[in-house]
């Protein structure tokens, strides 16, 4: 296995181990989320209070949060992200090398 195929296969383990915690997470949240609402009136707090969906709501967007990050986020950051960016930056910077190397170049004929 040659060192781009390596990255891949780590890329892919990543993502899938990535996914699988999201997946994790969605059912922790679904059955949690039960879990409040039936402790919530098992115990029977005061109808106005509605603790549970406070508790529910932050628990949810906390797993949107997640969400974004695996399939948003991650999904056009990658690897390949990283490269273009570097190499955008590398050639920019050999540019300014050039440039600067031909304004001195020029100062030397003058």
């Amino acid at each position: 296995m040659n060192n781009d195929q390596h990255e891949m296969y780590d890329y892919a383990r990543k993502r899938i181990k990535q996914k699988k915690r999201l997946y994790f997470h969605f059912v922790l949240f679904f059955i949690g989320s039960i879990f409040i609402f039936i402790i919530n009136k098992w115990i029977k707090v005061e109808e106005s209070i509605n603790w549970y969906i406070w508790a529910i709501t932050s628990w949810l967007f906390i797993f949107v949060l997640h969400f974004i990050k695996v399939f948003i986020t991650d999904s056009f950051m990658n690897k390949n992200w990283e490269r273009e960016q570097i190499n955008r930056l590398m050639t920019m910077q050999e540019k300014k090398i050039e440039h600067l190397n031909n304004e001195i170049e020029n100062k030397k004929i003058t």
